[in-house]
């Protein structure tokens, strides 16, 4: 139960456990064709590119931070460890005229976020969930946390990063979920948006 002097999102309860919600099956990590991508836009036209064994080898930084699904429950003070999404954006800077990130998992599953958020302390691209290897229905090999938005902007089975000029819907946003998703506001859905 979270502390009574630590407040939720409006609308947010704390579960027992940690739910597991998902669209479609659990795919299959092969380490042998993993790789993960930053492309799109950048400062200089090159990509950045790392195997599965480079990947690990990046910086890694631990956050603290709560997990707000949009179903309303909210999972308090979560330890992730991973990449920050900073450093990929330091590794391949984005072109100045990029506002957007587009993240990609596998099935071309995406999420639209800005690049503030991408590059906001606390986004993590995590491998490691409360000192173990996050599981496979949690996301296993690398998932973006993205904590100050809901967790449907927090893509599992991350496989990179597109730089966007201008805005794109990803694939809930397509669906009638809200292009932001800020939880204290209560952004869930389309319809809400200015």
């Amino acid at each position: 139960m979270t502390s009574p002097e630590k407040s939720l999102p409006p609308g947010q309860y704390v579960p027992r456990g940690f739910p597991v919600l998902h669209y479609g099956p659990v795919p299959r990590f092969r380490p042998e064709r993993w790789d993960f991508r930053v492309y799109g836009p950048t400062a200089d036209g090159s990509e950045g590119r790392w195997d599965w064994t480079e990947f690990q080898k990046l910086p890694r930084t631990g956050v603290v931070a709560d997990f707000h699904c949009v179903t309303k429950f909210t999972i308090p003070d979560n330890l992730w460890e991973g990449v920050t999404g900073r450093t990929l954006t330091e590794l391949v800077p984005p072109h100045p005229d990029v506002t957007h990130v587009m993240l990609w998992a596998e099935y071309g599953y995406s999420a639209n976020i800005r690049i503030e958020d991408l590059t906001a302390e606390g986004t993590v691209f995590a491998t490691h969930h409360n000192g173990e290897e996050i599981t496979p229905d949690h996301g296993f090999p690398v998932r973006a946390v993205v904590p100050h938005l809901y967790a449907w902007k927090s893509v599992k089975w991350s496989r990179g990063f597109e730089y966007l000029i201008g805005n794109q819907r990803g694939f809930w946003e397509e669906r009638g979920y809200h292009n932001t998703a800020d939880p204290w506001r209560e952004q869930r859905y389309s319809y809400q948006e200015d």
